[in-house]
């Protein structure tokens, strides 16, 4: 069964797009199954993979509201996984979800014929708590959190804790952290090391070992409509990316792993 991940963070610009887009084609790299899934009506991931977000029909939209299947919706990309294509016209589903039952588990349903296809599902959520973030967490198992080694960084955490123990408590019982992403990251910089240290201090192993530099390629890569891995294989940025995309696999083996001990010993 398929790992469904919601990259999120309230606050905007901290890499969430840029992860969601370029793990998903290193975990493909790796021989995993994925699928993205593009939760911002701005559409930059969609762009990021080489799709025409103007011509991407149907999108998300679509799905959101009833008028089609995942399965017809999604668009298979140039480099190995799956994407579920976001345009403008998702900006209006925040309004016509006012009205419809069951409006926070619309994608989690929609998602569950096709879970067989796939190992990971990642979602790129918008930096906003609107009714598409409430999907995108209702319908993960586990979230992933970039952010930028920064004090107002520090903070917006703070609300996103408190938010997912919301959704917690009301929509979804079993949702949890998978790891925090330090990205952006500037060794140069005392305050960068300081706020890294805290992290670590406070949320342990839940932090990932793999930090994403701040590195030029990652940034042009989305104007040419590939992940970085495509464009500058033996970029700063490429490698960051496959390293996090086996950690995540390494993971998840243990997990796999331990599991098996523990029924074992039982």
């Amino acid at each position: 069964m398929a790992r469904i991940l919601a990259v999120t963070n309230q606050k905007g610009g901290v890499g969430k797009t840029t992860t969601a887009v370029n793990l998903s084609a290193c975990l493909a790299t790796l021989g995993q199954r994925v699928l993205m899934i593009d939760l911002d009506p701005q559409g930059n991931a969609t762009t990021g993979c080489g799709v025409v977000k103007r011509v991407a029909l149907p999108t998300v939209y679509q799905i959101l509201i009833g008028r089609s299947t995942l399965a017809e919706a999604r668009v298979r990309t140039n480099f190995g996984f799956d994407i579920l294509p976001a345009n403008r016209e998702l900006a209006g589903a925040e309004v016509e979800l006012i009205e419809m039952g069951g409006r926070e588990f619309r994608l989690r349903d929609a998602l569950l014929p096709v879970l067989g296809d796939y190992d990971f599902v990642l979602m790129d959520c918008p930096p906003a708590l609107n009714m598409l973030t409430v999907n995108g967490l209702v319908a993960a198992q586990a979230v992933m959190i970039p952010m930028q080694c920064e004090y107002y960084a520090l903070e917006g955490l703070t609300d996103l804790v408190a938010t997912l123990k919301k959704v917690r408590a009301h929509l979804n019982s079993t949702l949890e952290i998978e790891g925090l992403l330090r990205t952006l990251f500037d060794p140069r910089s005392t305050l960068t090391q300081q706020v890294s240290g805290e992290l670590v201090e406070h949320f342990g192993d839940k932090v990932y070992r793999t930090i994403i530099p701040r590195n030029v390629r990652l940034a042009e890569a989305p104007s040419y409509g590939k992940p970085v891995i495509a464009f500058d294989r033996a970029s700063k940025g490429a490698q960051a990316y496959m390293a996090l995309a086996q950690e995540i696999l390494d993971r998840r083996d243990g997990a796999s792993g331990a599991a098996v001990a523990q029924g074992v010993d039982a």
